[in-house]
């Protein structure tokens, strides 16, 4: 076994791209995800995830930003973005465009992750490092989810969780449908 590097590993990942197309509409939206690594990485994690689109929210920093630009290694460039003040508004274009709207919060009615079955048009809402999501916010979301944890933390890093969802869907599809 060896790695793959330059045109063999464009080659595969574009086999896979065609071969295995993302079924669901995902979509992104930050409310006050406040360090510009952490925004910095759900730009990878929404490039690789194929996301739809990322919506920032309220104190999220936004590109031109040199910590996001260094973490995103680009992707910010080539994933559709863009800044809403609030999240409630944001939330509320999106369900009239049809997407359920599902909180990575550890809620009362939140289910563990991977009991989570996504509809085809999701939208995925993280919010702040320490506070997590609003209430408010909290209040417009269909759904819940949660990463257990096993160990003595609370929570892993917002950019963790999303990865873990969002990658949770798109396994799904693999699953369910092929």
């Amino acid at each position: 076994m060896r790695q793959l590097r330059g045109t063999e590993l464009k080659r595969f990942l574009r086999h896979c791209r065609k071969t295995h197309p993302p079924e669901h509409r995902i979509v992104f939206v930050l409310q006050s995800v406040e360090y510009p690594v952490n925004v910095g990485s759900i730009f990878r994690i929404a490039d690789g995830c194929g996301v739809e689109e990322v919506i920032l929210c309220g104190i999220t920093p936004t590109p031109p930003n040199p910590t996001i630009a260094k973490v995103a290694r680009g992707k910010e460039q080539r994933v559709p973005w863009r800044y809403i003040e609030e999240a409630t508004v944001a939330l509320a274009e999106l369900r009239d465009e049809g997407f359920r709207i599902c909180a990575l919060e550890i809620a009362d009615e939140a289910l563990p992750y991977f009991a989570y079955v996504p509809p085809q048009q999701v939208c995925l809402v993280v919010g702040h490092e320490d506070h997590g999501i609003t209430r408010a916010t909290l209040a417009l979301c269909d759904d819940a989810v949660f990463v257990p944890m096993y160990g003595k933390g609370r929570s892993l890093n917002v950019h963790v969780s999303l990865a873990i969802v969002a990658y949770h869907i798109r396994s799904w599809e693999e699953r369910n449908h092929r």
